[in-house]
């Protein structure tokens, strides 16, 4: 759900692991045991002999290590490409700790979000005050094409975060074309421990009206909490709907994805259903505990994904939530984050997801009630102000405004 990954259940990556934790290849499936295991007999799987043979003969001297990440990364490729999976891949131990820190709402690096990769760049979302990146002048639309020299073409979004991430007081250079356009530049940053803001919240006054402003910026430990207390800080300042804006939100771990939706729906409303091969179907249901809150309007964009997703379509199909802005993203899968023995991890897609109402995002998104897109060069939020007009229609007519694209 990192970028953002969601990440809860346990896996189908058994059969993986086992090739370097002892598991007989026999319980691979038929198509990966030919891949991936001699079909002499022999019991040690390929990918062990041929780490052995490069170790042993080769002529330079390799790092084990090394040979190993490669070996790993491969098999998680193979799976990419034959199931059109854009989400599994794997870890290093460096990069595994790097993700870690994410989770936790903290890390050390350049203080930004990013949207989806694509073959022209990644795309600087949230740019957090006083952090290098705002620093630098970066600013949401810019895209990322290069770091440290290396294009990024093709690559995954969370092995992209992990190298733009590093130690305290180390230095990264980005190639960034500023407005997504023109020719890059190279932006040399420092990095720096950010803290992740993980809500903002303010009140607006339209036609009259106290409207309140909540901003959601991840799914990391500690969203649900976060997000409750910001709701109720606006309300507590009179505010009577509440607009709760997901842009750029990539989502996070599963179970703030309950939690977040909580803090709205009745309990037992269903939030998300989960199907997995291995794991079996769930429904996941509101907790409890929400708050008596005023109309709310979401707001997406093409960059929320995953557990925003959940959010935002569980509180359109349960509460009537009007939804506006423009498609999101469309993962409609989750993963799970599996630790090895070497300190990496891998992070595999074990399930999908569906709404409330039994709907798949994958690869369409979650459609908005009323459409609403920002333009590049817009100088105003029109799509935050068109949020606030929906908004301020749904607290006159209480809670009964159309919508529609």
């Amino acid at each position: 759900m990192k970028t953002a990954t969601v990440a809860v259940w346990a896996v189908i990556a058994g059969m993986l692991l086992g090739m370097w934790a002892g598991g007989h290849p026999d319980n691979l499936p038929s198509s990966l045991r030919e891949i991936f295991v001699a079909d002499d007999g022999q019991t040690q799987s390929v990918s062990d002999q041929a780490a052995g043979l490069i170790r042993d003969k080769y002529f330079r001297v390799t790092d084990p290590d090394q040979v190993q990440d490669s070996s790993i990364d491969g098999m998680v490729r193979k799976l990419r490409r034959q199931y059109h999976d854009r989400f599994s891949h794997y870890f290093n131990p460096e990069q595994n700790a790097q993700l870690s820190e994410s989770l936790e709402g903290s890390f050390s690096g350049v203080g930004m979000t990013v949207g989806g990769n694509s073959d022209a760049g990644l795309e600087v979302g949230f740019v957090f005050r006083g952090s290098p990146a705002a620093d630098a002048g970066l600013k949401a639309g810019d895209l990322i094409v290069s770091v440290d020299g290396e294009s990024i073409r093709g690559e995954d979004v969370d092995l992209i975060v992990a190298k733009i991430k590093g130690p305290e007081g180390t230095d990264v250079t980005l190639g960034i074309k500023k407005g997504g356009k023109g020719e890059a530049k190279d932006f040399k940053l420092t990095r720096e421990q950010i803290r992740v803001p993980i809500t903002a919240n303010r009140i607006r006054e339209v036609d009259g009206r106290k409207l309140g402003y909540v901003q959601l910026t991840t799914f990391s430990q500690g969203a649900g909490v976060a997000l409750k207390r910001a709701t109720e800080r606006v309300i507590d300042k009179g505010a009577e709907g509440v607009v709760l804006d997901l842009r750029e939100n990539g989502g996070g771990l599963l179970p703030e994805a309950i939690l977040t939706s909580s803090v709205f729906l009745d309990q037992g409303d269903v939030v998300v259903e989960t199907r997995s091969r291995t794991e079996g179907n769930e429904t996941y249901r509101a907790l409890g505990g929400n708050i008596d809150a005023p109309p709310v309007v979401v707001l997406v964009n093409r960059n929320t994904a995953s557990a925003a997703e959940i959010l935002a379509a569980a509180l359109q199909a349960d509460m009537d939530a009007p939804v506006v802005g423009t498609r999101t993203f469309g993962k409609g899968v989750f993963q799970q984050v599996l630790d090895l023995e070497n300190g990496g991890s891998l992070d595999l897609t074990v399930g999908e997801f569906f709404t409330a109402k039994g709907v798949s995002l994958a690869g369409k998104g979650l459609k908005p009630d009323v459409y609403a897109p920002l333009p590049k060069n817009a100088t105003r939020d029109v799509q935050l102000n068109k949020a606030f007009d929906v908004l301020s229609g749904e607290v006159a007519s209480g809670g009964s405004s159309e919508t529609g694209e």
